[in-house]
């Protein structure tokens, strides 16, 4: 079993970080979601909508991405932490505990990837490695 310690992070590295990227990638490619994007934050009220969507679009691919990856995982789970913290007190709150399950998730996800790093399956790791060298 020792040899598979590390196997459950790298995996749900895979599912998070994956999710959050592929969930913005509509975004990124279509500029017409990206505006309902920024109507949807104005519509709760949200400064700066039209600046806030692209910023949250784009940090969320790119920290997915790097979720994945396994680099610089709690750094990035920490943004996403605040990323998904806004999104449960702006949008979240007023829904269910189920409609805000998701979100929860997310947020609880962070949180285990801050505790505990990207584990053993990493490019943290591999450069953790190399620094100890």
């Amino acid at each position: 079993m020792e040899a598979l310690k590390g196997l459950g992070l790298l995996l749900f590295r895979f599912f998070m970080g994956g999710r959050i990227f592929l969930g913005v990638w509509d975004n990124v490619v279509s500029s017409e979601k990206m505006a309902e994007f920024a109507q949807f934050l104005d519509s709760y009220g949200v400064p700066y909508p039209t600046l806030s969507a692209p910023l949250s679009v784009y940090a969320q691919m790119i920290c997915g991405l790097l979720i994945v990856l396994g680099l610089q995982t709690r750094f990035v789970a920490f943004l996403m932490l605040i990323n998904f913290l806004v999104a449960f007190f702006v949008v979240d709150r007023h829904l269910s505990l189920e409609e805000m399950t998701p979100a929860l998730a997310m947020f609880f996800g962070s949180l285990l990837l801050i505790f505990e790093g990207a584990g053993r399956f990493s490019l943290d790791a591999v450069f953790d490695k190399k620094s100890e060298n």
